[in-house]
């Protein structure tokens, strides 16, 4: 099973990489298209949007009827999108391009998490870690692909990361016959797993479902602010050239990698409830420092938030999938889709505020979103059910 989430591991890595290529040649678009922060702002917006919407549309429908074979398919519309955003020649069409690589993403994650699911062996957070860790780590190459291929060759270079793109579908084409195969052994598996916590009322799992939506919101609105103008702010405030603004941001997404492979195992010894309280709430203090800090701390301080911070997903994700038993699909496809949708937005909404105050303004006024962690405390405590069920299933 760790081949499979192995080369699902790799897939996210190829996926999230092409994608985070994207808001790295920002500063690249901006000054070739004249571009300012809401039209910046746009582009991320049309990206994640076409991947939020139609997620959990594609997982409601996986978990009624499999498409082993999705997954390369999916890949296609990211390799149309990369091709045709290397070429655009107008600010309409970038939008076209970064949409279809959006929807290439629908396809990919809810799909994908049914697979991670099926290979974990109940290890469902170390699993959901494995598949994540890649994404976060295909995140962090972003910035230096932009620094290293895209800045020196121009726009026209984005067109080689079409490789990447080219061997996801390969292995991915390989992933889907053995999805095929052991599919209904997964089904199975989802059925035996419906009355870990019959005690949860509908209304219950409503409101659960509720909280984790704005955790999800607070945890994405901030990341956002980095991943999307974290490279401006260092620029703007500290008068670092682009490639070194780039490397930062590449530091920074790699803290968010190291922190979603912990954040899985981890849940799965203490409780996902545990790791969502201190990965929220927990990064509050550093999140409030950071906008007045100096480079040096500045460096730091994005470190320990970006590991800190990105705990909290795997935790939420396999949460709500252990709330819903049987909706695999559904449930990632939501989450999956509202972390892109929530990002898209907020993108959108910090580009217009940027425009209108600063860059520094966006970080102060973003640094109280943590508190939003608070919610967690409305959560049932559903861990300690699943964990004798589990003892129940090996004796």
């Amino acid at each position: 099973m760790y081949r499979i989430l192995g080369a699902l591991g790799l897939c996210h890595l190829l996926n999230d990489m092409l994608q985070s290529v994207i808001p790295a040649v920002y500063p690249i678009l901006k000054t070739s298209y004249h571009l300012d922060f809401g039209q910046i702002g746009l582009i991320t917006l049309a990206s994640q949007l076409t991947a939020s919407l139609l997620q959990p549309v594609v997982g409601l429908v996986a978990d009624r009827r499999p498409m082993p074979y999705s997954l390369p398919v999916g890949m296609a519309f990211t390799l149309a999108g990369l091709l045709l955003l290397s070429v655009a020649p107008s600010f309409l069409v970038i939008l076209c391009a970064v949409a279809l690589v959006g929807m290439g993403s629908s396809v990919f994650h809810p799909e994908s998490s049914r697979v991670v699911r099926m290979a974990s062996g109940g290890r469902h957070g170390l699993a959901q870690s494995i598949f994540q860790v890649g994404g976060n780590f295909g995140t962090s190459l972003g910035p230096l692909l932009a620094a290293f291929v895209v800045l020196p060759g121009g726009q026209r270079s984005i067109a080689w990361l079409s490789v990447g793109a080219l061997l996801a579908i390969v292995i991915m084409t390989r992933v889907g016959a053995w999805y095929k195969a052991h599919h209904r052994a997964g089904m199975k598996s989802h059925k035996r797993v419906r009355d870990h916590h019959p005690d949860l009322t509908s209304r219950k799992i409503a409101v659960s479902l509720a909280v984790l939506v704005a955790l999800v919101f607070s945890k994405f609105f901030y990341l956002v602010s980095l991943t999307s103008y974290y490279t401006f702010f260092l620029i703007q405030k500290f008068h670092v050239p682009v490639r070194t603004a780039q490397i930062y941001l590449f530091v920074f997404l790699g803290a968010v990698a190291a922190g979603t492979i912990i954040g899985g195992p981890v849940g799965d010894r203490i409780g996902r409830k545990y790791v969502i309280w201190v990965s929220i709430l927990g990064v509050l203090p550093f999140t409030l420092v950071l906008p007045y800090a100096n480079l040096f701390w500045t460096g730091i301080l994005s470190v320990i938030i970006g590991a800190v911070l990105a705990s909290a997903f795997t935790a939420i994700v396999v949460y709500a999938q252990d709330l819903v038993p049987g909706k695999v699909g559904a449930v990632s496809g939501l989450f999956f889709g509202l972390a892109f949708g929530m990002g898209g937005i907020g993108a959108a909404l910090l580009g217009e505020l940027a425009d209108a105050t600063s860059i520094t303004y966006v970080y102060q006024v973003c640094a109280f979103l943590p508190a939003i962690g608070l919610l967690t405390a409305f959560l049932p405590n559903i861990e300690p059910g699943r964990r004798r069920a589990g003892e129940a299933a090996k004796a």
